[in-house]
């Protein structure tokens, strides 16, 4: 591939695998497939939780594309423990990649998962995919290519969200980008 659209879901009801979109996010997702759809792409992944893969309908509708599902796109786990002061715990995984609160990933760990799938994207014929998954575990991938992207970044994520990752035209050889080279990487979303 020669980029990837990395997305967040649009809005959704709740934060369980199951929550669907609200009508708000429904419409965000039309909207996103209206914008997308000219971008070339032509294959999807998405985290299997319901509201990634009702974000990704639309475009895979548009485009006439079947979504495929990997769980290694699933929200990154904070904790098995209910987490009052999430918010806190979160920040502390940013500010320490190995902590894992109880039953939890730790950032390194969750973006590990992510980082895997994206190598095979990248090894994929098409020449443009797009992958749909959450906002956490979004953030930890575009912390791997940018690491001044926290905590901070994080809460500035819209529902839904969109960053590029994109090779240069130049230079796509695989072995260049196991190496270290890495893409480059842009906003695309602005809500």
């Amino acid at each position: 591939m020669e980029s990837i659209y990395l997305i967040r879901h649009a809005k959704a009801e709740g934060q369980e695998p199951y929550a669907s979109l609200t009508d708000e996010g429904c419409s965000q997702a039309e909207k996103l497939a209206d914008v997308l759809s000219g971008h070339g792409i032509s294959y999807i992944v998405s985290s299997p939780w319901k509201r990634a893969v009702q974000t990704a309908m639309p475009l895979g509708a548009a485009i006439e594309q079947h979504i495929h599902t990997d769980e290694r796109l699933q929200e990154r786990v904070l904790s098995t423990k209910d987490l009052p002061d999430w918010m806190d715990v979160l920040k502390r995984t940013y500010e320490d990649e190995d902590w894992a609160a109880e039953g939890g990933e730790s950032s390194r760990v969750a973006a590990a998962r992510a980082l895997a799938l994206l190598k095979e994207c990248w090894r994929r014929p098409e020449r443009h995919g797009a992958v749909v998954t959450h906002g956490n575990l979004l953030s930890l991938i575009i912390r791997y290519y940018d690491p001044s992207f926290g905590y901070a970044e994080w809460a500035k994520l819209s529902n839904p969200d969109v960053y590029v990752l994109k090779r240069e035209q130049e230079s796509t050889s695989e072995e260049e980008y196991e190496e270290g080279k890495q893409p480059a990487i842009s906003r695309l979303w602005l809500d």
